[in-house]
């Protein structure tokens, strides 16, 4: 990581694993670009957060949090949001591809011909494409700083993820970006690799299933993951792996939040 200014871009961070990862990043000090379609001028969900909200809750935790209000499927868009850290910083340590719009229909499970086509968009053309086009625009960048590209996802080879072959289709997707991204950045400097949180108590599981569902993890929990992964001089072993928050966690002796470390006490939203 560039200790001088040291900078990271964490895409879909409204809410949920997004925000989870910027939060602990901007704990570290860090300048954090969170970018989300979500704005507090233009709510598209009724669950809480907004890319504003985000940067602010950074700043909070001693971080420079800069909200770019973002739509991920705009192309031009995402240029310039690299064009303007290349103005500010001349590179950059940290992406983190998260935004994904999984979650836009109600989730199916069943044979894959009963599914919606819709299906497809929400989770190929807006998911997988996001991650790889702002890996494809971060790229110059990250070469600049020798810098780590962390693509989130879930993967389980032997079996067929949620019973929904697009849901399984993108994060199978997402695992093979991550490798394949890893072959080309490699050799320049560049480490990525995809990370697989568990079962994370994001705002839409919270609405959907109470404040604490058993077995489930904070949004923060994937983002001492990725801290722990960039504070790593030799993270380059890992490059194009998909690993899990939990293994990551047993690695680097790293664990959950927990209500005393939450702000007066108040647990994790």
């Amino acid at each position: 990581m560039n200790q001088k200014s040291p900078v990271a871009v964490v895409t879909g961070a409204a809410r949920g694993i997004g925000r989870g990862i910027a939060l602990v990043l901007g704990e570290a000090g860090m300048t954090v670009y969170v970018t989300d379609r979500e704005t507090r001028n233009n709510k598209i969900s009724e669950l809480p957060g907004t890319v504003e909200d985000t940067a602010e809750q950074v700043i909070e935790r001693g971080g420079q949090g800069i909200a770019i209000p973002l739509d991920h499927t705009d192309d031009r868009a995402v240029a310039e949001l690299f064009e303007q850290i290349r103005s500010e910083h001349g590179g950059l340590d940290l992406l983190v591809a998260n935004a994904c719009n999984g979650n836009a229909l109600p989730f199916q499970k069943g044979p894959f011909w009963t599914l919606s086509l819709e299906n497809w968009r929400n989770m190929i053309d807006i998911g997988v494409r996001s991650h790889l086009v702002a890996a494809w625009y971060a790229a110059p960048l990250l070469i600049e700083r020798g810098g780590l590209a962390v693509l989130t996802g879930y993967t389980d080879p032997n079996t067929k993820v949620m019973g929904n072959l697009f849901y399984d289709l993108a994060m199978n997707s997402v695992s093979r970006l991550a490798h394949s991204l890893a072959h080309d950045l490699s050799p320049h400097g560049v480490t990525a690799l995809a990370v697989s949180p568990g079962f994370t108590r994001t705002e839409a599981i919270i609405a959907a299933l109470g404040e604490h569902p058993p077995g489930s993890d904070s949004v923060e929990f994937p983002g001492r993951a990725v801290k722990a992964l960039l504070e790593d001089p030799d993270v380059k072993r890992h490059a194009g792996r998909t690993i899990t928050v939990a293994d990551l966690a047993k690695e680097y002796g790293f664990s959950d939040i927990t209500v005393e470390d939450q702000p007066n006490g108040v647990q994790d939203e």
